[in-house]
């Protein structure tokens, strides 16, 4: 099969979403100008740049009270700041929870029973139990082609870290299994590692 997307492909469901997998999730959490607590997942999202360190997420649709996008790209707008929240297995019902459409004002940590603690370098609530957490100073907001679709860019500013999840000195994701987005409504769980050693090494 070939098919140019310009075109259309033909197949109930968009196959480029699961071409491209997995694909990490960053859980989102932003705080608006007036204080509201915001939490999103979203799949399109990776680590960019070692140093310093930085990340990126993409947005890619909008809500009728935020205009042109979601609420975390909005929030973002306003404070500059935002964070990244890992997702394990173990969350991933109340991760799903937290993607409902609700009103700006609404925070998805209450809505969905999720524990918020505070960060430490921004003015932003991070999942309390999450494996690890980066607060990002938003770098910039690019555009790109399509009606809605944002990326965010984000130096870390500061990392939490599940002391669970330390092991031998390094963070280990077999200590808390990593959750991934497939297409779809398919999800991965990350249950083996192994090392592969670079030809230079």
């Amino acid at each position: 099969m070939f098919y140019r997307p310009a075109d259309g492909h033909g197949l109930p469901h968009n196959p480029f979403n699961a071409i491209v997998s997995p694909r990490p999730i960053g859980w989102i959490s932003t705080r608006d100008a007036d204080g509201a607590n915001n939490l999103a997942p979203y799949s399109f999202f990776n680590a960019v740049a070692y140093v310093p360190p930085q990340v990126m997420f993409a947005s890619t649709a909008a809500k009728a009270d935020r205009g042109d996008t979601k609420d975390s790209v909005a929030n973002i707008r306003e404070t500059g700041v935002f964070c990244v929240n890992v997702v394990e297995y173990a969350m991933r019902d109340v991760m799903n929870a937290s993607s409902a459409a609700l009103a700006r004002e609404v925070s998805e940590f209450d809505d969905a029973g999720i524990e918020m603690a505070a960060c430490s370098e921004i003015d932003c609530g991070r999942v309390a139990a999450a494996p690890a957490s980066l607060e990002c100073r938003m770098t910039r907001i690019v555009k790109i082609e399509g009606e809605n679709n944002y990326v965010v860019f984000g130096e870390v500013t500061g990392v939490h870290i599940r002391e669970d999840t330390l092991v031998n000195g390094r963070f280990d994701v077999t200590t808390y299994q990593p959750l991934s987005r497939l297409g779809y409504r398919d999800y991965t769980v990350v249950r083996e590692v192994f090392e592969l050693a670079r030809p230079d090494d």
